[in-house]
């Protein structure tokens, strides 16, 4: 097989043609030309959250973890008391930089087959009035629960909490409208379903709170307050930019522009999560979740209950047909996950339920097919 292989996961992912050339120039970090790259796609990612007039947004290096830590570091201040709610991988990693952050964090479990309850997070805000701000993952793809945001930031504002949301896996691909649901802060990256490539993460700071996050952070190089104050003032990043990832993200941007904007793309993942389950239920595979929590990002199947199944042996086979899987993110039964998410369609998810049925014949498990 002569193309790369397709990446079903929850990122990176496989991106265009288009994107990958936008990442054979070279740019020079303090050019003009290169902050007016930045520029443009600082404009267009507020736009495509309708944040123009209640937020700013500020870029920063690595990976989306990263500006996930940055966003706890800047948003809350030192003597504030973060609640994160868990139902999975993603969440316990939030919670756990949130204390390395020196912030006090508090957990709210929930089952990770299930959504966070807006209503468990109005109860406990009732009852400890210290906590200062929440954070939620939007769509957890430890099982690929998509979280109640609207209902939670309901719940937030209705108490006078600050909302800080992971929408790494979501943004781009589900609605988040800055006019409807008040959040904080709001963390993205250029690696997931904005289809560009790993390097670069982003964060939304409404207008309202920016000014108090000054002082907040205890890094130089992730205070997002910092970065953002720099940027406006001299056009530039503070620190050495993934240049070639910016313009790739900026390439990436225009084609989801040009493809219909987050509806489309939400079209379009939605027909391959469709195509997916269908095809792998043909194969005898079930989904972890209830289909009403499932975000339409990246699907956890159970492994097949059969003594010749062995995960790696399995995601050899798959890449060996063309497709690189996922392993599975749950601690007490054994799963792997399937990303329906990058710039594929169903005809490549179609290809990808075959590329799994025929490593289930070459490892001697029977599907139903």
């Amino acid at each position: 097989m002569d193309r790369d292989k397709i990446l079903l996961t929850p990122g990176p992912l496989t991106t265009t043609l288009r994107t990958k050339l936008a990442m054979l120039r070279d740019w020079g970090s303090w050019d003009a030309d290169f902050n007016a790259v930045t520029a443009g796609l600082r404009r267009s990612l507020l736009q495509i959250v309708q944040g123009t007039d209640s937020h700013v947004v500020v870029p920063l290096q690595g990976s989306g973890t990263f500006s996930v830590e940055a966003a706890v570091a800047t948003v809350v201040p030192r003597d504030g008391h973060v609640l994160v709610l868990d139902n999975g991988a993603y969440c316990k990693r939030a919670a756990r930089l949130t204390t390395m952050m020196g912030r006090r964090c508090s957990v709210l479990a929930f089952d990770e087959a299930q959504p966070v309850s807006a209503d468990a997070l109005d109860d406990k805000l009732q009852s400890d009035a210290s906590i200062s701000h929440v954070v939620l993952i939007h769509c957890e793809t430890g099982a690929g629960v998509l979280n109640p945001l609207q209902a939670v930031a309901e719940v937030c504002e209705k108490h006078g909490k600050g909302l800080i949301v992971d929408a790494m896996s979501s943004f781009g691909a589900l609605e988040i409208d800055a006019r409807k649901t008040r959040f904080d802060a709001l963390v993205a990256a250029s690696g997931k379903c904005l289809e560009g490539v790993p390097g670069m993460g982003f964060v939304f700071i409404r207008k309202a709170v920016l000014d108090a996050c000054a002082g907040n952070s205890q890094s130089l190089a992730m205070d997002l307050h910092d970065q953002y104050v720099y940027m406006e003032k001299t056009t530039q990043w503070r620190f050495t930019p993934p240049t070639h990832v910016v313009v790739a993200l900026a390439e990436a941007v225009r084609q989801f522009e040009e493809e219909g904007g987050q509806p489309a793309r939400l079209e379009r993942y939605t027909a391959n999560y469709e195509v997916l389950v269908q095809g792998m239920a043909a194969l005898g595979f079930k989904p972890f979740l209830d289909p009403a929590v499932q975000a339409p990002i990246i699907v956890t199947f159970h492994a097949p209950d059969h003594p010749a199944y062995q995960f790696k042996a399995f995601y050899e086979a798959a890449k060996r047909h063309g497709f690189i899987l996922y392993p599975g993110k749950l601690t007490q039964i054994e799963t792997f996950r399937v990303g329906c998410i990058g710039a594929i369609g169903p005809d490549e998810m179609r290809q990808a339920v075959q590329a799994v049925g025929l490593a289930m014949r070459e490892m001697g498990i029977p599907c139903t097919d």
